[in-house]
């Protein structure tokens, strides 16, 4: 219907530029002959002095003198038959074209009209959805992968998840397998995790499987500032859905609609909300929505409504976490497909060392070791690349332009030995990967810690050793330099203990004093801004957790310091390594404080040992999750 509108608009404007065109000829025609009277005609016809005649309706035109004039015959003059008695040569025009012109400029203006309100009307009933009634017009696009087409063979290391959904794909082609024993698709799945984990990039995968019409929209699309227009595209969408059954229709972060309702403003009459009611209704209302099939995703899965949540809904609720060792492998081959890679790359050892990492962290390391090999002119990735982009991830930049004197190089230095040295001798503690005095990000030198496997769990002990390590940084630069010479450097190392210890008291219930309570629930009424949920703590309960985060941090400073002087040679000597070559790797550091020379290719002009086989030094860390605290600089603190 709609293209029919635009062709009947584009006919009409042919047909006004024609007309026009041939009004203009016309004109242009009879300016070029000079009119006369119809008696001045008649004169010189019986003077002899016409030569020739053209009759056109009621305009004459004739020749005299070699110039053409026209004149208008009367009604009742016999023009012919003056013509023949006078020996005149006459010819006639036929009348078609004119008449034809004559009518289309009567009924032109009414093709006009008609045109232009098909087109405003076309416009504003929802023929384009940018118009002025296209408020309530569904943003859900049909998604068509006829170039970049994603399957289940592009989705690794959440083989759970793409189990759950891979079933459903299953159910739409071969619904008889499952429907014979009684078994009904599913309404709904949500897929719910950390972001970059490969929500939106497994349905991408379904869209790919399952040969069905596939509809993507995102969550804010439904809510606009006019009331009812939320809930009209809700309705719209599932009408398009249903046209189109059986279907999928992905909502990508449903959060931005789907929030508890009474939760907002307005008495719960706002219009995210009643979007959401309507959603409620259109998923599972008193109407069934037969082989519509509701794929969300979110990673805020505790803010949503619990209606939304049920079972007839959303039946399936599929979690999409980070992968371990065996993922992270699989996911670094899908990424590294079109990427040629140098011989001495290892994707298991690249995996061992990024645990914690998401899929789009993968990707993200896969693209910058392409870059920085482009960068020198490699033909291929090396595994020195993946290692710079490791580092440049999860440490930063390095900004080897910032100036620096020898006294903050120095400091830095001590104060990184102190991590590295504390680190090393507690058992607890996560191996130290790398140290560096070089600037990367907000930090002045840094000592990374990375976990030898994935960890799914903090102990006591382990998160005690954590807070010593961090607070070494300090008690190095007193030990070197005495109390009144400590400098502002651990303030992140600070922020970082207190974190931790707070959340050993308030949450993890590692306080004999405090006792096994969950006091995380009063954290704003715990800083100053009132209790949470109804829930608040007095003012001895405060003042007990403070002392006990304050017994734990002072706890660990101390084992700290004490560590830092009874092993104050090989402190030394780390400092002054680090000094020397900037950067050293975990295997580098045990041979420094060993008192032996890094072992560095002499034939290789640089002096910085960080460019040898640091892929096999330690074992990287999760990232966003530091165990091993920044030096001078501060790092942000690490997440509890």
């Amino acid at each position: 219907m709609g293209n029919a509108r635009n062709i009947a608009f584009w006919v009409v404007l042919f047909l006004l530029v024609f007309t026009m065109f041939q009004m203009y000829n016309g004109s242009s025609g009879s300016m070029q002959s000079q009119t006369v009277s119809y008696s001045t005609f008649v004169d010189d016809v019986e003077g002899g002095n016409v030569s020739d005649v053209t009759l056109d309706g009621e305009q004459v035109r004739f020749v005299k003198g070699g110039k053409e004039y026209v004149t208008i015959k009367p009604g009742d003059a016999e023009v012919t038959d003056l013509l023949i008695a006078n020996d005149v040569p006459v010819e006639a025009e036929q009348q078609a074209q004119s008449g034809f012109q004559a009518f289309l400029m009567t009924i032109l203006p009414f093709l006009l009209l008609i045109g232009v309100w098909i087109y405003f009307m076309n416009r504003m009933q929802g023929g384009g959805k940018g118009g002025a009634m296209g408020f309530g017009k569904s943003k859900a696009k049909m998604l068509t992968e006829k170039h970049g087409r994603v399957t289940f063979d592009d989705v690794a290391g959440i083989d759970e998840a793409k189990e759950e959904l891979e079933e459903i794909v299953e159910f739409l082609r071969n619904p008889q397998k499952f429907s014979r024993l009684g078994g009904k698709i599913p309404k709904g799945a949500l897929l719910e995790g950390p972001p970059g984990t490969g929500k939106t990039l497994l349905a991408r995968a379904i869209a790919g499987e399952a040969g069905v019409p596939f509809f993507t929209i995102s969550g804010s699309d439904f809510v606009e500032m006019f009331v009812g227009v939320g809930a009209s595209r809700v309705r719209d969408m599932f009408e398009q859905a249903k046209k189109n059954a059986p279907c999928i229709v992905f909502i990508d972060e449903i959060d931005a609609v789907g929030r508890s309702r009474g939760a907002g403003y307005g008495g719960g009459n706002d219009e995210r909300e009643q979007t959401l009611n309507q959603l409620l209704v259109e998923m599972d209302g008193f109407e069934a929505n037969e082989g519509v099939i509701i794929i969300a995703a979110t990673n805020r899965k505790d803010v949503l409504d619990p209606a939304l949540l049920r079972p007839g809904r959303f039946d399936r609720q599929v979690t999409v976490g980070n992968p371990d060792i065996k993922g992270r492998e699989k996911i670094l081959n899908v990424h590294a497909r079109k990427t040629p890679l140098g011989p001495d790359v290892d994707l298991r050892i690249i995996a061992r060392g990024t645990p914690g990492f998401s899929g789009a962290d993968l990707a993200n390391l896969v693209n910058e070791a392409a870059l920085m090999a482009a960068r020198v002119g490699r033909r291929f990735v090396a595994m020195h690349d993946f290692e710079q982009a490791k580092d440049k991830i999860m440490m930063g930049a390095e900004r080897r332009s910032m100036v620096l004197t020898q006294d903050q190089k120095e400091k830095t230095a001590y104060h990184e030995a102190g991590h590295a040295i504390v680190g090393i001798n507690l058992e607890k503690c996560d191996p130290v990967y790398k140290a560096t005095i070089i600037p990367r990000g907000g930090a002045l030198g840094m000592v990374m810690s990375l976990p030898e496997m994935d960890k799914l769990q903090m102990f006591k002990d382990e998160a005690e050793q954590r807070i010593a390590m961090t607070m070494a940084g300090k008690a190095a630069e007193i030990i070197k330099y005495g109390a009144d010479s400590v400098s502002s450097g651990p303030v992140g190392d600070i922020m970082q203990a207190s974190q931790l210890a707070r959340a050993m008291v308030m949450r993890y219930g590692m306080s004999d004093k405090v006792g096994n309570i969950d006091y995380q629930e009063a954290a704003a009424g715990y800083q100053g801004g009132g209790g949470a949920g109804g829930f608040s703590v007095s003012a001895a309960t405060k003042e007990l957790i403070e002392s006990e985060v304050k017994r734990i941090i002072d706890e660990g400073y101390d084992l700290a310091y004490k560590i830092i002087e009874e092993k104050n040679v090989e402190f030394e000597r780390l400092a002054q390594g680090l000094l020397e070559y900037e950067t050293l790797t975990g295997e580098e550091i045990a041979r420094v404080v060993k008192g032996e020379p890094p072992h560095i290719d002499e034939d290789d002009d640089s002096n910085k040992p960080d460019e040898g086989n640091a892929s096999v030094t330690a074992i990287p860390k999760a990232k966003g999750k530091k165990s091993g605290p920044s030096g001078d600089g501060g790092m942000e603190p690490e997440p509890t």
